[in-house]
């Protein structure tokens, strides 16, 4: 797990890492600071990166098997991403989808472990929306030896699916996860508060109905006080103050801006590396109706960062 999230296998001379071939596509709606940075972590350790809009998978997915080693893809849907993987003969990894973030986690797995010495033992408390970002911790937490408490409104529960598989999980590697409706229990005893946008992608027309959701699950000092005495927090950005107020957001327990630049240096790894870090904690995507029938190194779909480790 150092050597691989450690700041001494990541932080170097520009030139190091490695020199092959890597698209980065985008969702046309997806041109964002966290794609730019990525595109900037990659060129600045020796990958051509090209950065390029998604239109058909399927064209696109044979297109790019011929010119470059391995796709990193920023979508809308995760069925994009099973396509492109089905008619894919590289490795595609998920860059961002509905369901999953997974290079964002891997940027606050490094931010902890830097602040905390270890990721093993310490329990997440997550307080917000079942999204994307919750979906990705919720499926490599355990592997890492970390407990997750999870709060959302009623209504806004993690995927069923994902959740089915994060207790299976939490069996295997002794941890525990918990799911509630009440912010402060799960913020209890929690060494790390996490949340993040309440409206995510094509939730904008929801806006007002998820405001009133999700009144009460703002995190502020009353939400600190019941966790851990060395709580800090995490927010992957871009914060709106309903979501976590100024005190806590700008205060020295926040990890925030570190949890940002991490994203760079997580993405300039070796992406080989990053793939076999994917195999290992989640195979191709782990829920059988997104599971491609394709041999293992051919046209594999990568949703998770914790497999290798």
């Amino acid at each position: 797990m150092r050597q691989v999230l450690g700041p001494g296998a990541l932080r170097g001379p520009r030139g190091i890492g490695w020199g092959g071939d890597l698209w980065l596509g985008a969702d046309p709606c997806l041109s964002s600071s966290q794609t730019n940075g990525m595109y900037m972590g990659f060129s600045r350790c020796g990958t051509r990166a090209l950065k390029c809009r998604l239109s058909s998978c399927g064209p696109w997915a044979y297109v790019l098997s011929s010119m470059t080693d391995a796709v990193l893809a920023r979508v809308y849907k995760q069925s994009d991403l099973d396509i492109l993987a089905k008619e894919a003969s590289i490795p595609i990894v998920n860059g961002l989808s509905d369901l999953y973030h997974p290079i964002q986690i891997l940027a606050d797995y490094l931010t902890l472990q830097e602040h905390y010495g270890s990721l093993k033992g310490l329990t997440l408390s997550w307080i917000g929306d079942g999204n994307n970002i919750l979906h990705s911790i919720m499926m490599s937490a355990a592997k890492f030896g970390m407990h997750l408490q999870v709060a959302t409104p009623k209504g806004y529960e993690p995927d069923p699916s994902i959740t089915k598989l994060a207790e299976q999980y939490a069996k295997e590697n002794g941890t525990k996860l918990s799911l509630t409706n009440d912010p402060l229990e799960a913020a209890c005893g929690g060494n790390v508060l996490i949340t993040d946008t309440w409206i995510s992608m094509g939730q904008e027309e929801e806006k007002k109905k998820r405001l009133q959701a999700f009144q009460g699950y703002q995190v502020t000092m009353k939400t600190a006080k019941v966790a851990a005495p060395d709580w800090t927090f995490l927010h992957c950005l871009p914060r709106k103050p309903e979501e976590v107020d100024d005190e806590v957001f700008y205060s020295p327990r926040s990890l925030v801006f570190p949890e940002a630049e991490n994203r760079k240096w997580t993405i300039m790894t070796d992406p080989y590396v990053n793939i076999s870090i994917l195999v290992k904690i989640l195979t191709v995507v782990d829920q059988p109706e997104h599971q491609s029938p394709l041999p293992v190194n051919h046209g594999r779909l990568y949703n998770s960062y914790t497999e290798i480790l």
